[in-house]
């Protein structure tokens, strides 16, 4: 049986801090499916769908990645995903707080483990909200954001596995 994880969020953006998360899941599974969660009192459609392209930009030929939004449950998520593990990152004794009791509530009700991934220290500081706030004042936050890979092809024209 395929090992399926979500790692959901609203990544308003999709930063380093994210992307590090999803490399340090991609050995732990077979598949990762990168749920973005929409909010529909804080984002319009538009949104939606220009955060989902960028995201499967930099996953572009990554066959174990996937992204998609969705506007339910989590847990509902999962079950169409037969995901039976929600990836989430925490940076801070709040975050461990509030992913802890996000866990139980998503165990209980759909039989979904929650595997938390701690932020590597470079990535403590970021969030979506600080990059956004960045943005508003003008600010460069290309630091704070994923670049995408170029693709490299060997002498036949077969992509490289990527370095990290």
């Amino acid at each position: 049986m395929e090992r399926t994880a979500l790692f959901t969020g609203t990544f308003d953006p999709f930063t380093t801090g994210h992307q590090n998360i999803v490399e340090r899941a991609l050995p732990l599974f077979d598949h990762i499916v990168i749920a973005v969660a929409v909010s529909k009192l804080k984002h319009t459609a538009e949104e939606i769908d220009r955060r989902v392209a960028d995201i499967k930009a930099l996953y572009e030929g990554q066959e174990r990645v996937s992204v998609e939004a969705y506007d339910d449950l989590t847990i509902d998520m999962a079950k169409r995903h037969d995901a039976m593990f929600i990836i989430r990152g925490v940076r801070s004794v709040k975050d461990f707080e509030y992913e802890r009791q996000q866990a139980d509530i998503n165990r209980q009700l759909g039989g979904v483990e929650t595997v938390l991934f701690f932020a590597e220290p470079q990535y403590e500081s970021i969030s979506s909200t600080l990059v956004r706030e960045l943005r508003f004042f003008g600010k460069d936050t290309s630091a704070f954001e994923p670049k995408r890979r170029e693709r490299q092809q060997d002498g036949n024209g077969d992509e490289l596995p990527q370095q990290h």
